[in-house]
């Protein structure tokens, strides 16, 4: 919180009411990434799933 002194103050009345926009909470990467909430741990298993699978499956004779 600036001090009275602090030469950076507020000219626009609304701009400290504004502020919390700035926030990196609600930056665009932090909405996207709270879009899909476990789409990465998802496709980590996924991909570890058909690996593991391939890795198996390639002693046997598919039809």
């Amino acid at each position: 919180m600036p001090s009275p002194q602090d030469p950076q103050l507020y000219r626009d009345p609304w701009a400290q009411r504004e502020a919390w926009r700035k926030h990196p909470v609600f930056s665009r990467r932090a909405m996207f990434a709270k879009a899909f909430p476990g789409f990465g741990v998802a496709l980590v298993a996924f991909t570890g799933y058909v690996i593991v699978d391939n890795w198996l499956s390639k002693g046997k004779e598919s039809h």
